[in-house]
């Protein structure tokens, strides 16, 4: 076979009158090869098959069956083939499937990337859109986190302004928690808030929201409207939003800082370089994110926030101290090293500390999040003192080469197990023996 390159080759090398043998001899190709192409016999860059192509027969099969199923796997339709009477391989049968395009695109199934996308309004102040962001591997000294950290996402739609705030799990009371938080950085509400099928929200089968969020929209005086469903491009803004988040800001992230220096990061990000972003108005003039979102008329938020209960499982240190937010609380000091659920009721400045068991063992004011204050309440910290105290031992410890061969007990329970003897060595009393002998001394 000859490539296209070489094709053109050869038919110049003709038009100058070289012959078939010098050509073949330049190429390096047989003569009845270049004769053939010069013929117009073969075309380049296509291989003349080997023999009859035993796929053929099956094409018509295939194609029918792709059509009334475009999913089915090439093992099954394979098994299938055997069955009829083909007798080639696996990967001939991939091979053909694709180099004929037998399998046809599942338009139902098929990706948001390409198609046509319609021109979507977002009237000032109209929607927020909202979407969690799972951030792998968080540092390790951040405490109540595991192998993900979570970012809620708050974007609104016209003028693209977006915020986050970091959660430790995406239920509904973190979830209610972190979109008060957002909403109060964005500076207000919109009319609707868009949102994707999360359970906390609204049942993923129908879309109808929840019993649970419905009293939170209230609480807000907000509408919620999910996404149709299979249809990404709707919340557009949040999601580039979170493409933003996880390369700019989360990727670069150092390992040695604190949940509060990250989030205080992010907010800095996000003023100084997310509401920076070129923009056009409606009338044609440039401007930036900043500018677009001061002309929305956000809706004012309610006095407290939505009175969810937050609650968070923690281990108490040796010192009898609960981490939570960036803060160090006290519980009596029979916790150290066990469990204990940190529960807030968000807007309530109290903190409550609850055993396993469901007892609250503590109350303490909520300090603010991120400060690195230690709460203490003075009988906790008496009672750590006595127990610390009540701990102390003045016992010398063992050194290390110190020789303490087996004891007494040891030896004899080594006898034990040897066989030796089920009962103690009997005692001998000496004085018996001197008793007897003082008798004979004194014969009648």
């Amino acid at each position: 076979m000859l490539t296209q390159e070489e094709d053109v080759d050869a038919h110049a090398l003709r038009r100058r009158g070289w012959s078939i043998s010098a050509i073949a001899r330049h190429l390096g190709k047989d003569r009845k090869t270049i004769r053939a192409y010069l013929n117009g016999e073969r075309t380049a860059g296509v291989r003349s098959p080997a023999g009859p192509d035993v796929f053929e027969p099956f094409v018509t099969y295939c194609r029918e069956r792709l059509v009334e199923d475009p999913h089915l796997w090439a093992t099954a339709l394979y098994d299938e083939l055997l069955q009829l009477g083909y007798d080639r391989s696996y990967p001939r049968l991939t091979h053909n499937l694709r180099t004929r395009g037998l399998r046809p695109v599942c338009h139902a199934c098929r990706p948001a990337g390409g198609r046509p996308a319609a021109v979507i309004d977002h009237p000032p102040a109209e929607e927020t859109q909202w979407d969690w962001l799972e951030l792998p591997d968080p540092p390790r000294s951040w405490d109540g986190y595991g192998a993900k950290a979570f970012l809620l996402v708050g974007a609104l739609a016209h003028s693209s302004k977006w915020r986050g705030v970091l959660a430790e799990a995406m239920d509904q009371p973190q979830l209610i928690d972190a979109q008060h938080q957002v909403v109060v950085r964005l500076g207000g509400l919109t009319r609707v808030w868009r949102f994707d099928r999360m359970a906390t929200v609204v049942h993923p089968g129908t879309g109808k929201v929840t019993a649970s969020y419905a009293a939170v929209a209230k609480h807000y005086g907000v509408q919620v409207k999910p996404c149709p469903p299979r249809r990404g491009n709707r919340k557009g803004v949040v999601e580039k939003a979170n493409h933003t988040a996880a390369q700019r800001w989360w990727r670069t992230l150092p390992d040695d800082i604190t949940v509060a220096d990250a989030q205080a990061r992010l907010d800095q990000f996000c003023a100084t370089v997310g509401d920076t972003r070129d923009r056009v108005d409606v009338d044609g003039n440039r401007c930036t994110v900043a500018d677009l979102a001061a002309r929305e008329r956000l809706a004012p938020l309610p006095a407290t926030a939505f009175p969810a209960e937050l609650a968070v499982e923690r281990v108490v240190s040796a010192q009898a101290l609960v981490s939570f937010r960036g803060n160090r609380y006290s519980v009596p000091p029979e916790l150290a090293n066990g469990p204990v659920t940190v529960t807030h009721r968000l807007g309530s400045p109290v903190l409550a500390f609850v055993t396993d068991r469901g007892v609250t063992v503590a109350l303490h004011h909520r300090a603010g999040d991120g400060t690195g204050a230690t709460i203490r309440s003075e009988h906790h910290v008496t009672a750590l003192n006595k127990a610390a105290l009540a701990a102390f031992t003045t016992a010398k410890p063992h050194r290390r080469k110190q020789r303490i061969p087996p004891g007494p007990a040891a030896r004899h329970a080594a006898q034990v197990l040897r066989g030796a003897t089920t009962t103690p060595d009997p005692v001998v009393d000496l004085t018996v023996y001197a008793a007897a002998a003082a008798r004979r001394r004194n014969l009648p």
